[in-house]
């Protein structure tokens, strides 16, 4: 079997989301909701239920089962499913995906699927591997002409004084190592290891009090410690992949020089492939290497898929590597999509019988203006009280989404009068440029005969 290797550690991205201030449920040591907590406000009943679920998933309960979130537009559906992956651990997975996006006119549906499963199924990986880790004392890069290009010079070799607080080593290493060396900017005073097997080199950060380091009243690194002990060492290392990151860097490893200039796309993934990930991850859980992490793969707007999607789901859940499927819809009773059968929340009685049903409710005016409060906190938005009244009556009258959609209208028409302070004039100018549905629907009414049929 190939051999996986070179595996970049799975990230959430940096960009902030309406959601980032989310750090899990807000629940006591008792299993009940606090009004405000954890970046959550309100839905008592949903979020205590949430948390019985997540119980379920850590006691292995939840074989077989999915979750369906069910609530009126902008009442915190997809904020619940967040909550329940950060009560999971930080390091679980968390995909998200709307309906509409399975419906793809490059890939078919199974495997749009199929990679949304995999992206949200977590494997935490245990290696001890031969590291040096130490700081730099002294440090000479050998350079000369690349080999491509003749008038550029590359690194070659490095000459490299280790130390820790008990030893003292100087190693001699080839173009890989000098080359990473030279691109990351080590300096004399950094903190790295070195993996003794593959060469790869990581930088900590910079020495604490290093005798002979040059240091700088502003510094980019953090500081570090220096390392005790030997300067080779056994250490172990822990990182967390999707089972689709083992996927791509397999069926990267495989394709052929061919693929290579044709532009292959990475898209496309054939079983074969997942075999030999879902093969090779079964033998370092053997070995006690890896453990799965069982993440939650929420799926917005559930109401949109088709009954083939539905079929596939349902024996999704049923698989042995499944994630925790939470489904979100705002639908009552609705054609399921492709038939034209009736169904509750449009979806088939034999999936909804394998759901665990999670109703939200309406915000109540304190919540929304709480909720609002938090979010012009995330924004970096200064609201006048009576600023953040007008944005209360007017989630009241229309709905949670729209005050908070108005929030950064408001904040760029305060600054263009000279404020950093949202007053309540700003807020009604934003409304008054900005319709909501009611005024949409009254203006579509009132000007029926010039719209295009």
């Amino acid at each position: 079997m190939a051999e996986i290797r070179e595996i970049k550690k799975a990230e959430t991205s940096g960009k902030a989301s309406i959601h980032s201030h989310i750090t899990g449920l807000g629940i006591d040591e008792s299993g009940k909701a606090k009004f405000k907590a954890d970046g959550l406000v309100g839905q008592v009943e949903a979020r205590e239920a949430a948390w019985v679920v997540v119980e379920l998933i850590r006691q292995g309960k939840m074989a077989g089962k999915g979750i369906l979130l069910v609530g009126p537009p902008g009442t915190g559906k997809t904020a619940l499913a967040v909550g329940i992956a950060k009560e999971l651990g930080e390091d679980t997975p968390f995909n998200m995906l709307n309906a509409s996006e399975i419906y793809s006119v490059e890939l078919k549906k199974t495997e749009v699927l199929t990679q949304a499963i995999r992206k949200s199924i977590g494997v935490r990986v245990r290696q001890k591997r031969l590291v040096y880790e130490c700081v730099v004392k002294e440090l000479k890069v050998k350079v000369a002409r690349s080999r491509l290009n003749p008038y550029v010079q590359v690194p070659r070799e490095v000459e490299i004084k280790l130390a820790t607080k008990d030893e003292d080593r100087t190693l001699t290493a080839g173009d890989t190592i000098a080359e990473q060396i030279a691109r990351m900017g080590i300096r004399k005073g950094d903190v790295i290891w070195i993996d003794a097997e593959t060469g790869n080199v990581v930088k900590v950060g910079k020495a604490k009090g290093l005798e002979g380091a040059k240091s700088y009243d502003i510094e980019s690194g953090r500081a570090v410690d220096i390392p005790s002990g030997p300067v080779k060492k056994e250490k172990e290392l822990t990182n967390t992949f999707t089972l689709y990151d083992l996927d791509m860097s397999l069926a990267a490893q495989s394709i052929s020089l061919t693929a290579v200039f044709s532009l292959w796309s990475e898209r496309e993934i054939t079983q074969d492939v997942r075999k030999q990930v879902d093969s090779y991850v079964k033998e370092m859980m053997n070995k006690g290497m890896a453990e799965l992490i069982p993440g939650v793969l929420f799926i917005d707007d559930a109401h949109m898929l088709d009954v083939e999607t539905f079929s596939f789901l349902t024996k999704a859940l049923e698989a042995e590597l499944a994630p925790i499927l939470v489904l979100a819809t705002n639908r009552g009773t609705t054609k399921i999509r492709g038939t034209d059968v009736e169904a509750p929340h449009g979806m088939p009685l034999d999936l909804l019988d394998r759901l665990l049903i999670i109703t939200t409710r309406p915000y109540s005016e304190d919540e929304a203006k709480e909720i609002i409060s938090i979010r012009a906190e995330e924004l970096d938005i200064e609201l006048e009280p009576q600023a953040l009244e007008e944005l209360k009556r007017l989630a009241s009258e229309n709905n949670l989404r729209y005050s908070i959609q108005l929030l950064e209208p408001s904040a760029v028409i305060a600054r263009r009068s000279g404020r950093n302070v949202v007053k309540v004039d700003d807020v009604k100018e934003a409304s008054r440029l900005f319709s909501d549905v009611k005024r949409s629907v009254k203006y579509v009414k009132e000007y029926e005969t010039l719209f295009l049929k």
